[in-house]
């Protein structure tokens, strides 16, 4: 947990670019004991064009993998629909590497041996050259944001037996997945009806995210996107919220705005893009959206540099009025995600999707 551990201090003084804890690779995390007699699901690698990402100037593929969980029943019965929970990833890692720290599909067979009803989970790719597309809307990135809210919900729609109305299909997210999740959900309230953020990280605007004079030295010697693979992982972490708050497409080879000048000053034009993009910023012009929520749930862990903005959200929430649960666990960042996602994320979505035909 060496990465970790660096995140808290960074965390701590405002220098996290990205609110996350991995550089590049997969922690471990600790995994529920397996319920003897839970039934099997199938995992289906599969890969999605989006045509919102097509053109992405910073290269990154409009072919994206999906991993696709099926529910037991799902080849037995041919005629059955089902919910679908979109479940994206954080920073660092893929969806891939993701599956792997909260232990799918074991998680989500446990939970259903607990009870939980059988719905279809859907773990998407958002990794970019910079290790993480924010999930947001770009033509440097792409547009990820609607990769999620759309072409992936289509793409889901068309080729499996889903439910296809907002009431039956769930979002969560963890950490940048988290916050994908947060602005997905606030302003795509027509496509989704339940909401989960685990640990949501970049809810609101940090000055100049760790930026140094260093930093531009590094940027300034880059010769493609593709070299940011050297970088530290914070430098990179600002690239890549860069890439998807500041785009410029004309200037190349980044094709973005940093929010600093050769001379180590701040570029407040930039850092107002940046705050635009904080959830916590614009949350009031989506209240009427996020009233159409059946459920909103959101938690963090007590040791998590993400706690105070996390329990800022729900406040806000709380103050418009707007039912939402918040729960402060014992944990760090990554800790406890597998526990949390078999005992808590699945069965929130078994109670609050609507898994009966639209009448």
């Amino acid at each position: 947990m060496r990465h970790f551990r660096a995140f808290l201090y960074a965390a701590a003084l405002g220098l996290a670019p990205l609110c996350v804890p991995t550089a590049s690779a997969q922690v471990s995390t600790a995994v529920p004991d397996p319920i003897p007699g839970a039934p099997h699901l199938t995992l289906k690698r599969i890969v999605v064009h989006s045509r919102a990402l097509e053109g992405a100037l910073e290269g990154d593929s409009a072919d994206r993998e999906v991993f696709v969980v099926l529910p037991p029943s799902y080849a037995k019965a041919p005629q059955r629909r089902y919910p679908v929970v979109y479940a994206l990833h954080g920073y660092s890692i893929g969806a891939q590497q993701w599956t792997g720290e909260i232990h799918v599909p074991q998680v989500i067979e446990g939970a259903l041996a607990k009870g939980a009803r059988e719905m279809i989970f859907v773990f998407p790719d958002s990794k970019t050259v910079h290790n993480g597309s924010m999930y947001s809307s770009s033509v440097t990135t792409g547009d990820f944001e609607t990769f999620i809210s759309r072409d992936l919900v289509a793409y889901m729609d068309s080729h499996y037996r889903t439910l296809p109305r907002r009431e039956s299909r769930g979002l969560v997210g963890h950490s940048m997945g988290g916050y994908g999740a947060t602005r997905i959900g606030m302003k795509h309230s027509d496509v989704f009806g339940a909401l989960y953020l685990m640990s949501p990280c970049c809810l609101s605007s940090r000055s100049l995210f760790g930026v140094t004079p260093e930093a531009m030295k590094a940027y300034a010697a880059m010769k493609s996107p593709a070299d940011s693979a050297k970088l530290e992982w914070m430098q990179r972490g600002t690239l890549a919220a860069a890439a998807a708050w500041s785009p410029n497409p004309k200037n190349p080879p980044l094709y973005l705005d940093l929010p600093m000048t050769e001379d180590g000053k701040p570029r407040e034009d930039v850092l107002a893009r940046w705050a635009a993009n904080a959830p916590l910023g614009f949350v009031d012009q989506y209240v009427g959206g996020l009233r159409r929520y059946a459920a909103i749930a959101m938690d963090v862990g007590d040791k998590d540099g993400l706690k105070t903005d996390t329990a800022k959200l729900h406040a806000v929430l709380d103050n418009y009025g707007i039912a939402n649960a918040f729960d402060l666990y014992e944990g760090n960042h990554t800790n406890r995600v597998a526990f949390r996602f078999q005992d808590h994320v699945v069965p929130f979505f078994s109670a609050h999707l609507a898994f009966g035909r639209a009448k």
